[in-house]
């Protein structure tokens, strides 16, 4: 498994690791969640020794105390390998001053808190709220 910077030319992949997953939100606003990769300093893939993107990371990153992960996906015929554990080690290693943050869903937070991280009250709320 190799984790690289993503490219423009994987986005479709990334569209169909977030169709197979469910996430049609993604899906849907196609041309935004393009723009949010385009936006994000923080873009990795991880590529099965096929060259198939099995995994990606988006976050962003002040570079200097918070680095926030977006979205993190391991395609599930690749899931319990350490993958997404390893995407996250290899951006938190290029900014490790940073505090590593992110939102967690009900079916994810017991993934998160194996990983040791610690729970942390938060707000969200869109325009239209």
């Amino acid at each position: 498994m190799k984790v690289r910077p993503y490219v423009s030319q994987d986005f479709e992949h990334i569209q169909r690791l977030n169709r197979e997953e469910g996430w049609t939100q993604l899906v849907e606003r196609h041309e935004l969640t393009r723009e949010a990769w385009r936006q994000s300093n923080v873009t990795y893939v991880m590529e099965s020794d096929h060259g198939e993107i099995i995994a990606y990371l988006r976050g962003l990153t002040d570079t200097t105390v918070s680095l926030y992960v977006c979205e993190l996906l391991v395609a599930s015929a690749y899931r319990k390998r350490g993958l997404g554990e390893q995407l996250l080690q290899h951006v938190h290693a290029l900014y490790p001053e940073t505090r590593l943050e992110m939102l967690a869903s009900q079916a994810s937070h017991t993934y998160y808190e194996k990983l040791r991280f610690r729970p942390f009250y938060g707000f969200r709320k869109t325009i239209h709220e």
